[in-house]
């Protein structure tokens, strides 16, 4: 069936759209692909809504967050018409829509995680039936939330050389592992984009690092990342997930330009290294999804520090730009059928199950 997936990351940088015609499956074909980015007036108020909600006890009324809201799912509509209209295929034609919203707070130790998006607005809009509030059920039974896209890299990975992995990197980094027995095991690395790009906009008025060119330019302060790297959580093992609020770019203030923008890329690869520690196999190959693999800095200093070829999964004939959004329609597809999309390994639930609310129109 012909399905939409959305996706609005912690990179707040825009929405993608993507429409695929999968099973849920074995079977995902990419139909088309859309991204509209965000205005800068609307990424500062989609920050400031992030900011709001970290800083409640639970998620609840707030007028900005309310506001901020109601514009985030009249842009999903704008970017679905558009992306429609590029593809020759019209609403009826769709079966259903996966709206993940945007995460403005991501707190599974008080039991809760807050997506925000209109799902009945958006199906109303459509006439089509809308999968979102993806994360809760997980949270509620005790998981992490997140991350949700492992059960879609391991349908695209079935015919790659096992373990393999596929790290994601958008305003946070989560890696999917597919070991040689079929094991899968996924979680977040720590901070992948987000604090590069929170340096730059505060620094240089630049939205981020263009292919790591000023990282390129810099030194690595050693006493900073170390510091940085302290932090208990990434000894934690997996699962795990983190808010990409959790770390600030104040650890470097003081440094040049050049500086922070190379320890804070620093900071993301020595994350990964981390990760692949606590991994039951080393995979010989990293394939990269996202954003961040734009960054030439960001992949050699990957490759570097984890030992491992790192390569972008476009050369798998993947789109990274789209992946999330794609996974999003699968999941969609998979929670009308009732198949699971969380994972003990995934996201530390206890028994696989299936998450996400359907609104019909």
């Amino acid at each position: 069936m012909l399905a939409i997936g959305l996706m609005s990351g912690t990179s707040r940088d825009g929405i993608d759209a993507a429409l695929i015609e999968t099973d849920g499956e074995g079977l995902s074909q990419p139909i088309e692909f859309h991204a509209m980015a965000y205005d800068d007036g609307f990424r500062v108020r989609l920050a400031e809504a992030c900011q709001r909600a970290m800083a409640m006890e639970k998620p609840g009324f707030e007028p900005l967050i309310a506001s901020v809201e109601a514009e985030l799912t009249e842009r999903h509509v704008q970017a679905i018409a558009d992306m429609l209209g590029r593809s020759g295929h019209i609403a009826e034609d769709v079966a259903v829509i996966g709206f993940h919203g945007h995460t403005v707070a991501h707190q599974p130790d008080r039991g809760w995680t807050w997506q925000i998006g209109d799902g009945a607005g958006l199906a109303g809009a459509f006439g089509i039936a809308v999968v979102a509030d993806l994360r809760q059920a997980d949270v509620a039974a005790g998981g992490q939330g997140a991350p949700l896209m492992p059960v879609y890299h391991r349908a695209l990975a079935a015919g790659l050389d096992k373990p393999a992995a596929v790290l994601n990197l958008g305003g946070v980094a989560n890696i999917t592992f597919i070991g040689s027995d079929g094991t899968l095991i996924a979680f977040d690395t720590g901070m992948a984009s987000g604090l590069i790009d929170n340096w730059m906009q505060t620094h240089e008025d630049a939205a981020y690092d263009a292919g790591g060119a000023c990282a390129a330019r810099g030194r690595v302060d050693d006493a900073r990342l170390a510091a940085m790297m302290a932090d208990p959580w990434f000894d934690a093992p997996p699962p795990k997930s983190i808010d990409r609020e959790q770390f600030s770019i104040d650890a470097v203030r003081g440094l040049s330009l050049e500086d922070g923008a190379a320890t804070l890329t620093a900071f993301t690869a020595a994350a990964v290294a981390r990760a692949v520690d606590h991994l039951p196999e080393r995979p010989t190959a990293i394939h990269v999804a996202g954003g961040g693999r734009h960054n030439d800095t960001l992949m050699a200093m990957l490759a570097e520090r984890t030992g491992a070829t790192v390569l972008s999964v476009d050369g798998l004939g993947w789109d990274g730009d789209a992946l999330e959004a794609q996974g999003f329609a699968y999941m969609a597809v998979r929670h009308l059928k009732g198949l699971p999309i969380s994972f003990p390994g995934t996201t530390g639930v206890a028994e696989a199950m299936t998450g996400g609310v359907l609104f019909q129109v």
